[in-house]
C-alpha cells in the first residue's frame, strides 16, 4: 500500500470527506514537505473504490458537486492491518513513520501497538541511523566534520533522535535508563 493510500484511508477513518478535503489533510500532514494535487488524490481513491475499501459518492458541498469518500468495514481492517505491520521504510523514513504515527490510534489492540513503537525504538537505539558518511562507507562523526552547518544538521538530529527515543520509551514503559544507555553515552554523532 502506497503513502498515500495510508493516508487516504487514515484520514477517512476519522470521517467522510471529499476529495479537495483529504488533498488538504494530506498537505497539512506532510507540511512543505511534499504538494499533492488532484492528479495524486483521484487515482489513489479510484484504486482503493475498486479494491472495496473505501465508496464514493457524489453530493453538493460548498454549492459544488464533490466527490464524497466514506471508509468501509475492509478499509478500516486493510488500514489495521497495515499500520499493525509497519516495518522497513514505514519504520525507517521520518516522512513514512509520521504517517504511521498519525493513524497508529486506528489499531485497537495495545500489544500491537507498542510492537510498532518497539520497532522504531529498537531501530533509533541500535542502528547508526547517521547523514555523512566518508567515501568508504563509514559513518563520519560529529568532530570529524568541518562544516557548521553539516555539525548543525547532526546536532539537531541528535535531539530528535533523543527526545523520540524518551518518548518511545515512556510510551513503551521502559524503564528510565533504557533510553539513556541507547545513546552509548555519545549521542552527538549519530544522526
Amino acid at each position: 500500500m502506497s503513502v498515500i493510500e495510508m493516508m487516504i484511508l487514515g484520514f477517512l477513518s476519522e470521517r467522510c470527506m471529499c476529495g479537495y478535503e483529504l488533498r488538504k489533510k494530506m498537505e497539512q500532514l506532510q507540511g512543505d514537505s511534499r504538494k499533492f494535487s488532484d492528479g495524486a488524490i483521484y487515482p489513489a481513491t479510484a484504486r482503493l473504490v475498486k479494491a472495496g475499501l473505501i465508496s464514493e459518492r457524489s453530493e453538493p458541498r460548498d454549492g459544488r458537486q464533490r466527490r464524497v469518500f466514506t471508509l468501509l468495514d475492509a478499509g478500516r481492517e486493510r488500514l489495521i492491518h497495515e499500520l499493525r505491520d509497519a516495518n522497513g521504510f514505514y519504520v525507517t523514513d521520518i516522512t513514512k513513520w509520521t504517517v504511521v504515527l498519525t493513524f497508529l490510534n486506528v489499531v485497537p489492540d495495545k500489544a500491537d501497538r507498542d510492537a510498532v513503537l518497539r520497532r522504531r525504538y529498537d531501530l533509533l537505539s541500535r542502528q547508526d541511523v547517521h547523514f555523512f558518511y566518508c567515501d568508504a562507507g563509514n559513518p563520519l562523526s560529529y568532530d570529524q566534520i568541518d562544516d557548521p552547518y553539516r555539525r548543525g544538521i547532526l546536532r539537531v538530529h541528535d535531539a530528535e533522535i533523543e527526545a523520540e527515543l524518551a518518548w518511545l520509551s515512556e510510551e513503551l514503559g521502559l524503564p528510565d535508563d533504557a533510553a539513556d544507555g541507547s545513546a552509548d553515552g555519545d549521542a552527538v554523532g549519530r544522526a
